[in-house]
């Protein structure tokens, strides 16, 4: 299969890994991003696109069991490294262009899985992006795994509740997860829809596979 160009994003196919997982690359103004794909796009009932942390991969524990909760459920799972990361930089730089590549990924992912609702998510830096440009991107719903609320030792008053509140008010629903010994503070109640708190977790979330699952799980049919 030949590149399909979706202006001004074109997706190349690549490799087949195992199972029905295919990796692409698109390619957007801020340069090429990689995409991980888990599922058939023609018979998904929704299209859930995940992104990592600031200095991570798209394959962290936490991205896995939410991909695994949405694949049981019928959805087509994208998990996204960004172009910055392709690039091998481990910090994602201005926000405005990095929300600017995800829209165009987004708008790439889309014609996978045509008519669908979109779920989008992340882990800390990637949360924030989902939470950020879910208006614009027309997201059902937001999964925001290990949201960073606030910079270890830094002020309250540099709180990130705000981006969890503006995707809510551009009309998606909001789950939150966090280790409740998570440096960088948990959300409140009133900030999401849903906020879930894994016992003896820190920011990574690497454990607690069971309850991550079961969360996604619970919540995702509730917003479809």
């Amino acid at each position: 299969m030949g590149p399909v160009r979706i202006n001004p994003v074109r997706i190349d196919t690549g490799q087949v890994n195992t199972g029905q997982v295919n990796t692409v690359q698109i390619t957007t103004e801020g340069g090429a991003a990689l995409a991980e794909l888990d599922g058939d796009g023609a018979a998904a009932r929704f299209l859930l696109a995940l992104t990592h942390g600031a200095g991570g991969s798209a394959g962290a524990p936490d991205l896995l069991a939410a991909r695994d909760a949405a694949r049981a459920l019928g959805g087509l799972v994208v998990r996204v490294t960004q172009p910055y990361r392709v690039r091998g930089a481990r910090a994602p730089g201005s926000p405005v262009r990095q929300d600017a590549a995800w829209a165009e990924i987004v708008a790439a992912l889309r014609e996978l899985a045509p008519g669908v609702p979109l779920v989008q998510g992340g882990r800390s830096n990637g949360a924030r992006v989902a939470c950020r440009t879910a208006a614009a991107v027309d997201a059902r719903a937001v999964i925001a795994l290990a949201f960073p609320l606030c910079p270890p030792g830094r002020s309250p008053a540099v709180s990130r509740a705000a981006e969890l509140r503006a995707a809510r008010e551009g009309g998606a629903r909001v789950l939150v997860v966090n280790g409740d010994r998570d440096p960088f503070g948990i959300p409140a109640a009133q900030d999401a829809d849903r906020v879930v708190v894994v016992p003896g977790e820190t920011h990574a979330l690497k454990g607690h596979r069971a309850v991550i699952v079961a969360a996604v799980a619970e919540w995702l049919p509730t917003v479809l």
